[in-house]
């Protein structure tokens, strides 16, 4: 009753080379000009095999044992972790998409999010580790001091140290303006930093030699809120001029967390005492600097719930092919047995085709994203790069919050079609459900993201980005012939309609934003994917093949089963505040 994974190569190849034409891509771009596919290809084969034969046999393992919290702030990780961590390190895995003159290997997102999703399909506790990790180095890169990542990059790149982000305590989580940590100015140019965080990834465990926490805090007289916060680099050993490992730092871990899922990773109570830290960036600018590691690690979470659902899935259909169970509705198939395989009946099917239909858009639309991001990364068009980061910024609570719900979706979908078999641990559907349902939950709720989305990134902004994608999207649709092509223009047409009608609510309904924000992320997500199938319809036309066929068919049920949902929840977004807000606050008792 062991859990099985495949990695989805195929698809995933098709994904970039068929859908997105990356070789022509990166040709085009010149700081991107080495990328060969077989290079590519060799990287997807070695983290297929790596992510089967040594994460996912500790999945089930590490779930059983957990982290443990050994005393004396000391933790450690599952048996075979240390094992498993020491070869990803020494593969190289950790600096995949680094910068190379630190020691990175200077991988576009468009190969990376492939890796990390066979990653997070086969241990997503483990991939925790790493992916955080990677987070801190970006924002390091981005904007610590020469010195800085002369001295962290190479050691996080190479696996020999780990990354944290410390931003929640107790009493602030959504609200990071009223942390309660302070860093207090040492007379050698370092700071003080003394508070406890909660909720940290990683914050203490036995994979790594050295720990480099990057810790949210505020200095004497820093303004009040969120404009008051400073970013520091905290290392659990202080680090010599010469890269060597000094004395203790006066951070320690004081427990870790007992959690739903994801038990495998450490999650940690950090206290920090008079700890010696390092200021990143300017004073009072720490939350900027911090959402160059969140927004990374909010793409991440996507590409956690896209892997969950892929491995649910492809156990769910296994299970569903070899179960047998009465007999199917257009007769007998199999003759000589008391019963039918459950994989001809229509409502299985259903819940199998939702899992898969909502993956392979997942997937598209994790690499439209990855694809913006190397664009405003790598691309030596500076109206290109902006026009791109502009696009992230907008996409990202999407990436996050719609890519995690319809993850969380199929996980219960594919546990469904095991029926009891599915609630029962053996079988390993329940700890993914489990282990999935965080990635809704941390890197900013999703409900958080929906309020990015509406009053941010588009009431803010008067809308002008959304309508562009909007416009985006018609144009693509105008060169395919398949039905798709309407019922992504009709989508579009209502997603647009409702933005407009929500732009002018939000102007007299003070409660306007945050009681559709879900429903319009939910809305302008499935717009999204409407669009994906766009994408993946164009790059099959007129290709010969069952593969090709099977995407095609894919679309049709996408049209017909999951896109009217999207109208629906505009209509849910489009009645405003006043069923909501119409009760007192003594009515929730």
């Amino acid at each position: 009753m062991t859990l099985n994974y495949s990695a989805p190569l195929d698809e995933m190849r098709f994904t970039l080379k068929d859908v997105f034409d990356a070789p022509t891509f990166w040709k085009n771009t010149p700081s991107l000009s080495h990328m060969d596919t077989d290079t590519v290809d060799m990287i997807l084969d070695e983290m297929a095999k790596f992510s089967r034969d040594v994460l996912l046999p500790l999945n089930q393992s590490g779930d059983d044992e957990s982290a443990k919290y050994l005393g004396d702030g000391k933790v450690s990780t599952p048996s075979g972790f240390q094992d498993a961590f020491k070869q990803y390190s020494d593969m190289g895995w950790i600096g995949l998409g680094g910068d190379p003159d630190f020691g990175g290997q200077g991988m576009p997102k468009m190969v990376t999010i492939l890796t990390e999703e066979m990653m997070f399909s086969t241990n997503q506790a483990f991939a925790l580790y790493p992916n955080l990790t990677v987070g801190a180095t970006l924002c390091l890169l981005a904007n610590g001091s020469d010195e800085q990542k002369a001295l962290y990059l190479p050691k996080l790149y190479s696996g020999e140290w780990s990354g944290t982000m410390c931003l929640t305590e107790a009493h602030a989580g959504t609200d990071l303006g009223i942390i309660k940590t302070r860093a207090t100015p040492n007379d050698d140019g370092s700071y003080a930093i003394t508070g406890t965080k909660i909720f940290i990834t990683g914050g203490e465990h036995d994979l790594t030699d050295n720990i480099v926490h990057l810790v949210l805090a505020k200095t004497p007289n820093a303004p009040a809120g969120s404009k008051g916060i400073s970013l520091f680099i905290v290392p659990k050993f202080l680090v010599n001029d010469d890269g060597t490992l000094g004395e203790r730092n006066g951070v320690a871990a004081g427990s870790i967390e007992h959690k739903m899922g994801i038990k495998a990773s450490a999650t940690c109570v950090m206290n920090f005492d008079n700890a010696k830290g390092y200021m990143v960036g300017a004073e009072n600018t720490g939350l900027a600097t911090m959402f160059v590691m969140m927004n990374y690690e909010r793409v991440t979470m996507g590409l956690q719930g896209l892997g969950a659902s892929v491995l649910a899935y492809q156990n769910a259909a296994a299970y569903a092919k070899d179960r047998l169970q009465g007999r199917h509705d257009d007769g007998i198939k199999n003759t000589d047995k008391a019963a039918d395989p459950i994989i001809g009946f229509g409502d299985v099917r259903r819940m199998l085709l939702n899992a898969k239909t909502n993956s392979v858009a997942s997937r598209t639309f994790a690499m439209y994203v990855a694809r913006e991001l190397d664009i405003a990364k790598f691309s030596d068009d500076a109206q290109a790069k902006s026009a791109a980061a502009a696009k992230v910024a907008l996409l990202t609570p999407i990436a996050k919050a719609f890519l995690t719900d319809m993850a969380f979706n199929a996980t219960i979908d594919c546990q469904q079609v095991f029926g009891g078999h599915g609630y029962i641990k053996e079988w390993g559907m329940e700890q993914i459900v489990r282990d999935t349902r965080i990635s809704q939950i941390y890197e900013g709720t999703n409900g958080i993201q929906a309020l990015d989305l509406l009053g941010r990134k588009v009431v803010k902004n008067n809308a002008v980005a959304i309508f562009a994608l909007i416009d985006e999207i018609n144009e693509a649709c105008q060169d395919i012939d398949h039905a798709i092509k309407d019922a992504t223009i009709s989508a579009a047409k209502r997603v647009k309609s409702l933005t407009e009608q929500l732009l002018d609510t939000a102007k007299t309904d003070a409660h306007a934003i945050n009681a559709s924000a879900v429903d319009y992320l939910h809305a302008v997500g499935y717009l999204c994917y409407a669009y994906m199938y766009v994408l993946i319809v164009r790059a099959c036309q007129g290709k010969p093949g069952e593969f090709y066929e099977e995407r095609l068919k894919l679309a049709e049920y996408f049209i017909q089963r999951i896109l009217p949902k999207l109208y629906a929840h505009a209509d849910m977004a489009q009645a405003g505040s006043s069923s909501i807000m119409a009760f007192e606050d003594e009515f929730f008792a």
